[in-house]
């Protein structure tokens, strides 16, 4: 070309140049998640919230080293620090319903302290509760719906709905309300016991099982 490589960078190269990068080059991969009715996405067994109104939709996802972002019709809908914490949820407070959100202001232990004013067997109700989640606050919705119960039905009904409850390890809202709904918290334990027993054709009870003798 009859030129040396350096008047060719001068006048070809150099001209086009870019400054360089503000940040370093990140590697990223993308995935699509759905929302989950408690508006968490999943993302590598950990749980992000985004906004609730994107309930049941499909994001797609950016992951990186050290963030979580997440995007809806290419707009940025949430962006999280990584956690490496299987199965627990981190959630940012402004992606809450205004109904989540006063949750905020209790903890466990206040829970369980106010659900034995009622009584031992409401405070064990509780304690299952939230000790059968991952995370402890997913389960102060179902313990402050138990509590509420208290003024539909009456304190005392209510500890002998989670004392049945107790007995039969039914740990839930919705056991707790069947009992009182029915009325089974009026009747005695023992008829708790004695109609546990599933009766049906298709199961086998114990005589199935006695070992037959055989004739001589």
């Amino acid at each position: 070309m009859k030129v040396s490589r350096r008047h060719l960078f001068e006048t070809v190269d150099k001209p086009a140049l870019m400054p360089l990068p503000a940040y370093r080059y990140e590697f990223a991969q993308w995935k699509q998640a759905t929302v989950n009715i408690d508006y968490h996405i999943e993302v590598e067994r950990h749980f992000y919230s985004v906004p609730y109104q994107l309930r049941g939709q499909k994001l797609d996802v950016r992951i990186t080293a050290t963030t979580v972002e997440a995007f809806h019709k290419n707009q940025r809908v949430a962006g999280h620090q990584k956690s490496h914490r299987p199965y627990a949820h981190t959630t940012e407070t402004q992606h809450m319903p205004k109904a989540h959100q006063k949750y905020l202001e209790w903890s466990p232990s206040r829970i369980i302290n106010w659900a034995g004013q009622t009584g031992p067997n409401t405070q064990r109700v509780v304690t299952e509760i939230m000790q059968r989640r991952m995370h402890p606050e997913q389960g102060f919705r179902a313990c402050l719906g138990v509590m509420r119960l208290a003024k539909r039905y009456s304190p005392q009904r209510l500890e002998d709905a989670c004392k049945r409850a107790v007995a039969i390890s039914s740990y839930s809202y919705k056991s707790v309300e069947s009992i009182l709904k029915k009325g089974l918290d009026r009747q005695p334990m023992e008829s708790a016991t004695r109609n546990s027993t599933v009766i049906h054709p298709n199961i086998r009870g114990a005589y199935y099982y006695q070992k037959e003798e055989t004739p001589c």
